[in-house]
C-alpha cells in the first residue's frame, strides 16, 4: 500500500509539473528563449503548442496516479519522450540551433524523471509477473479441443486436422509491434495460403474487441481465438516478457523503426507483458514454432512454412 501511494505521488507531481510548465509556455511564450540567450520565434503560436501538448501529457500523468500498474503505456510513453527529448537537445546543440544554457529545461523536464519512471515501469513489469498463470496448465493437445475460431465455431484441433494453421499469437491490440505484424503479414498472406495454411490470429483481448480490430486492420474474414486467460499462450511455451524483452534497447530500436513506418502506439487492449509467437499446428500437433526473444523480433513470415530438409 504504501508503494502505491509513493508511485502515485511520483505521478501526480509529474502532472503538475507539466501543467505548471505547459502553463507557462502558452501564456508566456517568449521567457525560455529569454533564459536561454536565444532569439525569440517569428512564430511563437508553435512554441505555445508544444506548452499544450506537455499539458496534456500531465492529464495522462493524473489518470495513470489512480493505478499506475494497469496504466503502465502512460508511463513508458512519458518515459520515452523524456529519452528522445535530450537527445534532440544535444543534436540542436551540435548543429548550433540552441545555446547550452536551454538545456536548465532538460534537467528539470526530463532528466529528474528518468529513474522514477523507469522503477514504475519495473514495479509493474514485477506485478504482472506475479500474477502468471497457474502452473497447471493443460497440454497442448487438450488445450487445442478446448479453444474455438470465432469465425466457424470449430476448434483449433479440429480445424488443423483439415489444413495446417498458421497461427499468429499477438501481444495485444495497442502494441506498435502488432500493427506492424498485422500489416507486414498482408504481403505474405497469398503465399501462406497457396501452401495450403489458414492463418489463425491468437489475442488476449475479449473475443469483440479481437473481432472489430482485425476487422479495421483489414483481417475481415481471418479466423481468431480470444485468450485473456493466457492459456493457450502458455501451452504454445509463450509467458510474459521480461523487463529487457519489453523495454530493452533492442526493443526500443525496433519500436523506432515501426513508428517510422507509420505504426503508432495504440489504446492497451489485452496484457501488455504477454510474449508474442507465431506457429504451425498441424494435425493436432505443433510442427514448426517461433518464440519471440524480444517484443520486436520480425517473425519468419515465410521460413517457417518451409518444412525441413
Amino acid at each position: 500500500m504504501a508503494e502505491n501511494q509513493r508511485t502515485s505521488k511520483v505521478l501526480i507531481l509529474a502532472a503538475i509539473y507539466n501543467w505548471v510548465w505547459g502553463a507557462s509556455v502558452v501564456l508566456f511564450p517568449s521567457w525560455f528563449f529569454d533564459m536561454a540567450g536565444m532569439d525569440r520565434p517569428a512564430y511563437p503560436q508553435i512554441w505555445q503548442c508544444v506548452g499544450m501538448i506537455v499539458g496534456v501529457y500531465g492529464i495522462g500523468y493524473w489518470i495513470a496516479a489512480y493505478d499506475p500498474e494497469r496504466h503502465w503505456p502512460i508511463v513508458l510513453v512519458g518515459l520515452l519522450g523524456k529519452i528522445l527529448g535530450p537527445i534532440g537537445f544535444i543534436g540542436a546543440v551540435l548543429e548550433g540551433s540552441f545555446t547550452l544554457k536551454a538545456g536548465l529545461t532538460i534537467l528539470t523536464n526530463d532528466l529528474i524523471w528518468w529513474v522514477p519512471f523507469t522503477l514504475l515501469l519495473w514495479r509493474a513489469f514485477k506485478g504482472s509477473v506475479s500474477q502468471q498463470i497457474p502452473e497447471n496448465i493443460p497440454g497442448l493437445e487438450e488445450t487445442l479441443n478446448n479453444y474455438r475460431l470465432d469465425t466457424t465455431g470449430e476448434t483449433l484441433a479440429d480445424a488443423s486436422q483439415k489444413q495446417p494453421l498458421y497461427l499468429l499469437c499477438l501481444r495485444h491490440f495497442g502494441c506498435t509491434f502488432c500493427m506492424e505484424a498485422l500489416d507486414d503479414l498482408k504481403q505474405h498472406r497469398e503465399r501462406i495460403r497457396d501452401l495450403g495454411m489458414r492463418i489463425v490470429f491468437v489475442h488476449n483481448s475479449d473475443a469483440q474487441t479481437g473481432r472489430n480490430y482485425l476487422t479495421k486492420r483489414g483481417w475481415v474474414d481471418t479466423p481468431a481465438v480470444s485468450d485473456p486467460s493466457g492459456v493457450l499462450y502458455a501451452s504454445l511455451g509463450l509467458s510474459k516478457g521480461t523487463f529487457a524483452q519489453l523495454f530493452g534497447w533492442r526493443t526500443f530500436k525496433r519500436g523506432f523503426s515501426a513508428v517510422l513506418k507509420g505504426n503508432g502506439i495504440g489504446k492497451l487492449a489485452g496484457d501488455g507483458f504477454q510474449m508474442p509467437g507465431l506457429f504451425i499446428i498441424e494435425d493436432g500437433q505443433l510442427v514448426r514454432s517461433f518464440r519471440h526473444e524480444t517484443a520486436g523480433d520480425i517473425p519468419p513470415y515465410c521460413e517457417i512454412t518451409e518444412k525441413p530438409a
